[in-house]
Parts: C-alpha cells; structure tokens; sequence
C-alpha cells in the first residue's frame, strides 16, 4: 500500500484543521492515497503504524497508532461490530496468565482504563481500535494485538465510522 500527500492535499490540510487545538491537529493529517478504498473504511497498516479512514476519492485521514507486539500482530479483514463511550477494561483469560497481577475489571472512565475514552470493537474477536491512558505508547509495537490511538484521535474517529465498516490490517 502506498500514501502520498499531494499539493491540493497540503493546501487542504490547513483548512481541515482550522477548527482544531494546535495539538490534535498534529496528531491526524488529510492525506491523498494511491490505493482506492471504498468512504467509510479504515485502513490499518501496521509496518507504517498509521491508521487510513477513507473519505472516498482516494483521499484519508491518517492517524499515529500504536500496533500489537512482535507475536501479537495480524493482519486481515473484518468489520467494525459494536463501539462504546468510556469503555470497561476486562483483561482477557491469555493476559492474566502472562501477568496474573492484571486487574479483574477496570472501570471506564478512570485514567487507569487502558482503553481510554472510546472502543470500536472487531468483528467476533477480542480485537478494538481504543483510546490509550499511554500516549508514548503511540508510533510503537506494544499492545496485544489491539490498534491503540491518542484520546483526541479515537474521539475523531469514533464518530466518523459507522457499524459495519469495513477494517483492513496490512502488515
């Protein structure tokens, strides 16, 4: 897969952004993209770490994500199944086993919630696209196997993608 940000791109990213604080305006670009995916799919390419949301027309919102740990990657197709505002935290049963001191439950809305502030669920796995309470996280192989975004970003995101959508993960 291929990205390149055009001159109308660069003219339009200033003005996609105008509305936004100079900090999250950082964070996600407008981007021209070679590939044609069709409006409303997301886009995950794990060796770039960027997450693509196609607005059609062979143009994306990019934005930094951090991606599943060496052995915790995959990659494929599916849909987005389900999405939730400050979402609970329950360790899954492979997590426990690795670190039995994990909590049972955290519970959403807390800076200890390692899911942040919105989840968009995968399909019939144990698989989202969340928020963070680890920023520095961001640009880096360190989940299990979940696509983690900034807080700012996975509230844009959240409400520009609808059930359904198709989601993408390139390695």
């Amino acid at each position: 897969m291929s990205f390149q940000v055009g001159s109308l791109c660069a003219a339009l990213i200033g003005l996609a952004f105008i509305s936004l604080p100079a900090d999250e305006a950082r964070a996600r670009e407008l981007v021209a993209i070679k590939d044609s995916y069709p409006m409303g799919a997301i886009v995950i390419n794990t060796s770039e770490r960027r997450l693509y949301y196609s607005l059609g027309n062979n143009m994306a919102l990019r934005y930094p994500v951090a991606v599943g740990k060496e052995g915790a990657q995959w990659s494929g197709e599916t849909f987005v199944q389900s999405k939730a505002i400050n979402p609970g935290w329950t360790p899954t049963a492979n997590m426990r086993r690795k670190n039995p001191y994990l909590p049972r439950h955290v519970r959403g809305g807390t800076p200890q919630n390692p899911l942040g502030v919105r989840a968009i669920y995968l399909g019939w796995s144990e698989y989202r696209i969340h928020g963070t309470n680890a920023p520095g996280s961001i640009g880096r192989a360190s989940s299990s196997g979940c696509i983690r975004m900034l807080n700012s970003d996975v509230k844009d995101l959240y409400e520009r993608v609808h059930i359904g959508a198709p989601v993408i993960v390139l390695k």
